[in-house]
């Protein structure tokens, strides 16, 4: 069987990562969802949202291969599959897992090579992040918060990148949660943590900092009277794939220690 050469991407990260292979042309159909690269909305149809899409639709491009992530689309995936369509669905949770799916995607496509050297690229950025994480003094407390009601805090992925930009991730336990369910908190709980630092990136919707604050109780979050309550773009830190490195790791180091150059601690 030779490579795809009609791919449909019913998220973003495997959008962008084969535009950054130079094999966008592979591509017959994106998310509604889809940010980056921006000419991407440009040159491709849409074809899906998150959790669905249009059955039709897909079937009409005659792909040889549509990629999706996660159980949030397995409803969908068994729909495509039952339509006889070649199904690859990724569920990355780490870090790690992340460059893995990304490794596999290249060598799907026939551009293993280049795609390790992104990867390794990508894996250097978190080593250093780390290492200069270690020498730090001051590490802050961060609350991270995917969504308002229910409230939830963020998936390991996110735990971990704030972890490697210095910072100690708050509600550790729950971002190894398989559903969104298992990370959900109250107000309470975060009252009790007391964050230094708040992120907040609310999956596709702007987020409401003054309906954030107006909680019971979060007028006294250090964060809410440091003024360290910062949104972080959804497509960038919620997206597993390579905007986590190319943007939301560098943007997270600079929120949690303003002013400190990559080379300063």
């Amino acid at each position: 069987m030779g490579l795809p050469q009609r791919i449909v991407c019913l998220t973003e990260e495997t959008t962008e990562f084969l535009y950054l292979l130079g094999e966008e042309h592979r591509i017959v159909g994106i998310s509604a969802y889809t940010v980056r690269p921006p000419r991407a909305k440009e040159e491709k149809p849409v074809v899906s949202a998150f959790i669905g899409g249009s059955l039709s639709k897909i079937k009409a491009l005659e792909p040889d291969l549509v990629l999706g992530f996660s159980d949030v689309q397995a409803d969908f995936a068994a729909s495509l599959i039952r339509a006889n369509l070649p199904v690859h669905i990724f569920n990355q949770r780490s870090l790690e897992e992340i460059l893995n799916s990304m490794e596999l995607l290249g060598q799907m496509v026939g551009a293993g090579e280049l795609a390790q050297d992104w990867v390794n690229r990508w894996r250097r950025q978190v080593d250093e992040a780390r290492k200069r994480a270690g020498l730090r003094k001051n590490i802050p407390k961060v609350y991270f918060e995917e969504w308002d009601d229910p409230m939830l805090s963020g998936i390991q992925w996110v735990r971990e990148t704030i972890e490697a930009a210095g910072g100690t991730c708050l509600f550790q336990d729950k971002a190894s949660g398989a559903k969104a369910e298992d990370r959900k908190l109250t107000p309470s709980d975060v009252v009790e943590a007391a964050p230094d630092v708040v992120l907040a990136s609310w999956c596709g919707k702007p987020f409401e900092r003054e309906a954030f604050e107006g909680r019971p109780g979060f007028n006294t979050l250090p964060a809410v009277l440091n003024n360290r309550v910062h949104e972080v773009d959804s497509s960038i830190i919620l997206q597993p794939g390579p905007a986590l490195f190319m943007a939301a790791l560098p943007q997270v180091e600079a929120l949690l220690h303003p002013g400190c150059s990559p080379e300063s601690t």
